[in-house]
This record gives structure tokens, C-alpha cells and sequence, in this order.
């Protein structure tokens, strides 16, 4: 890798891990608000694992899920962040560990969680990359090896979050929401369309998943704070 690539990577990572780099920043206390406004949605029924997702690419869907899973690992929370788009990672990136193993090694057999799942940085925060990218992710993840990993999961951690692939372009994300306990939409202010959210929700409640709330990402405030996240 060039000295400039991994300088813009790095560069990427710093600003993308905010919650963690910064915790006392306006927008990492946005992102304790949607911790917050998540528990307060689990008050009649355990939410225990969460998806994260969007309607198309460039949302800020991996940003969001990372910032989240920092800011519940802050509170002393046992989480997971798993790596689901098998198509295109960047957990690994995030949090600087290897890909190697992963998701993907567990779900064809040739690894098990224990050696495949990864410390970070984060005190109480562990990550399971997607490991290599395969030929048929949909598959693996509708699988009944994909379905006993998250039983054995549940066991581990207090909160189980999932970045997973915009759920327009592939259907993996749909595949997974009827199996977790809450699933977040973002959405980008003045890049995403009305008629790409309406599908995408469209899509998730056919998968009968049940989303807990939406992200707004990068909406402009008035009181020189750059974004504006929360849920609705």
C-alpha cells in the first residue's frame, strides 16, 4: 500500500471513528441521543441485535453503525460489531485489523467465532470482519450457519450490530433484518431521494424486519455545528 493511500485511509478512519477520537464533539453527543432514543425503543422488548443500513451506497451507514457501536461500548456495554456487507467491507478499515478471518471463515466452517472475532481500541468493543469477500453472500447469510452463529452471539454480547449493504442494490440486507431485533435507516440529507427511502422501507417491512428509527445524516444546523444526527 502507498504511503498516500494509507495516509488518506487513516485520515478517513480519524474522522470517521468520531465518538472515540473526539467523545465531547457535538456530533458525537448526536450519536449518544441516538443510543439513547434506541433503548427508550426497547422499553417493551429487548433490543438486543441491530441492523444498520441504507437505501443506496455513500449514506453514511458504516460511519453511523461504528460511532454507534463506540458510544454503547462506552457505557460499559458488551458489543459486537459484525461486518455484513460481504461485498464491500470497511469495518476493517475502521478499526484497523485484519481481514483475513472473518464472517465469511466462519460461515463456510474453516474458523471458529473465537478465532475470528477481534478486540479494538474501545474498551468493551469487539469486532467481527467480513473476511473474504465470497462468491454468494446472500446465501451465507440466509443460511442456518448464519442462523446458530447469532444464537451463539446472543450468548456473548449485549448489543449485536450489523452493517450491512444498501438494501436497493442487493438483497443481503433484507435477508438479515428479519433476523435481528431492530433495524436503523439512513439517509442523507439532499442526497437521498424520497422515492429510494420509500423503497427501502417498503423492502424492510416486507422482510417483516422492524425499524426502530431513521438517521438523518449530514443536515446542516444554524449553530455552526457541521451535522445533525438523530432518529425519528
Amino acid at each position: 500500500m502507498s504511503r498516500k493511500l494509507k495516509k488518506t485511509i487513516n485520515d478517513i478512519t480519524q474522522r470517521s471513528l468520531i465518538t472515540h477520537k473526539n467523545p465531547k464533539s457535538p456530533i458525537s453527543e448526536q450519536y449518544r441521543t441516538i443510543r439513547t432514543n434506541i433503548q427508550f425503543a426497547s422499553v417493551d422488548e429487548n433490543i438486543k441485535t441491530l441492523m444498520v443500513t441504507s437505501s443506496g451506497p455513500g449514506e453514511g451507514k458504516s460511519t453511523t453503525v461504528a460511532n454507534l457501536a463506540v458510544v454503547l461500548a462506552q457505557q460499559g456495554k458488551s458489543v459486537l460489531l459484525v461486518d455484513a456487507d460481504l461485498r464491500k467491507p470497511t469495518v476493517h478499515y475502521t478499526f484497523k485489523v485484519s481481514n483475513v478471518y472473518g464472517l465469511t471463515t466462519v460461515l463456510t466452517r474453516q474458523g471458529t467465532l473465537t478465532s475470528c472475532i477481534q478486540k479494538t481500541n474501545v474498551p468493551d468493543l469487539d469486532v467481527l470482519p467480513s473476511g473474504p469477500v465470497p462468491p454468494n453472500p446472500s446465501e451465507l447469510l440466509n443460511s442456518k450457519t448464519m442462523e446458530a452463529t447469532l444464537e451463539d452471539l446472543k450468548g456473548t454480547y449485549e448489543y449485536i450490530l450489523f452493517d450491512t449493504p444498501p438494501v436497493l442494490a442487493v438483497t443481503d440486507g433484507q435477508i438479515l433484518a428479519n433476523r435481528c431485533d431492530g433495524v436503523v435507516l439512513v439517509v442523507t440529507s439532499g442526497k437521498t431521494q424520497n422515492e429510494g427511502a420509500l423503497k427501502a422501507k417498503e423492502l424492510l417491512d416486507n422482510a417483516n424486519s422492524k425499524i426502530i428509527g431513521v438517521v438523518l445524516n449530514g443536515k446542516e444546523k444554524t449553530d455552526n455545528t457541521y451535522y445533525y444526527y438523530g432518529t425519528k
